[in-house]
């Protein structure tokens, strides 16, 4: 792998998050979680309850009657007209939702890979629907190779096999470095193989340009 430690840092990163997430979400425990003093239309989605439009149509702006959960300590009315899009949560922008990625699969294939994930809402969106849902996502992950990395390794470092070891290809850059870049052959070759994408990480991830 390019960076092993990178990758421990964004699975901290991801499960803090997901943490700081939850307790935006309003919901610890199935308690409704949210900032002191907060006005109740400002509450998140979790600590309110809405009556819907389901008659209008779909990506027109409509309006939903909201009110806070009487677990949900807030000021102001407790009661007010919520505009939103109409439509349901699964056809909303990928701004709108957050999902679990997936690191386990090949984004280098062709055709893309895709895979299954579950998506959820994020606390303050409205929409019709179950606010936590399935998607198909396509494969793009990366575990921090850069190309221009790559590049700058393979040209300078290239004929003691760095550029390889770099990208995770362990065992072919042993075989370049005792046999020095190949006579230079091999050298070559990688660069070019590298500068045209072909010479991709080992785990199947894509650069980061």
């Amino acid at each position: 792998m390019c960076q092993v430690v990178l990758l421990h840092v964004a699975i901290a990163l991801v499960l803090v998050a997901s943490c700081s997430f939850e307790m935006a979400c309003g919901q610890s425990n199935g308690t409704c979680v949210h900032p002191d003093n907060l006005e109740c239309r400002r509450l998140p989605a979790a600590c309110v309850e809405c009556q819907y439009n389901t008659s209008c149509f779909i990506g027109e702006e409509t309006t939903a009657t909201c009110s806070a959960r009487e677990t949900a300590d807030c000021i102001g009315e407790r009661t007010w007209e919520q505009p939103y899009l109409c439509a349901y949560c699964y056809q909303l922008p990928k701004d709108s939702y957050t999902c679990i990625k997936n690191t386990n699969c090949t984004v280098t294939q062709s055709p893309h890979s895709w895979y299954t994930t579950q998506c959820t809402m994020k606390p303050n969106v409205y929409c019709l629907g179950n606010r936590m849902f399935s998607k198909r996502l396509t494969c793009n992950w990366t575990s921090g190779c850069r190309w221009s990395t790559a590049m700058l390794l393979s040209v300078t470092l290239g004929g003691f096999g760095v550029d390889r070891f770099y990208l995770g290809y362990w065992r072919s850059a042993l075989g370049k470095l005792f046999s020095f870049g190949g006579g230079g052959v091999w050298t070559i070759v990688d660069v070019l193989l590298i500068a045209i994408g072909y010479l991709t990480p080992a785990d199947g991830s894509l650069y980061i340009f």
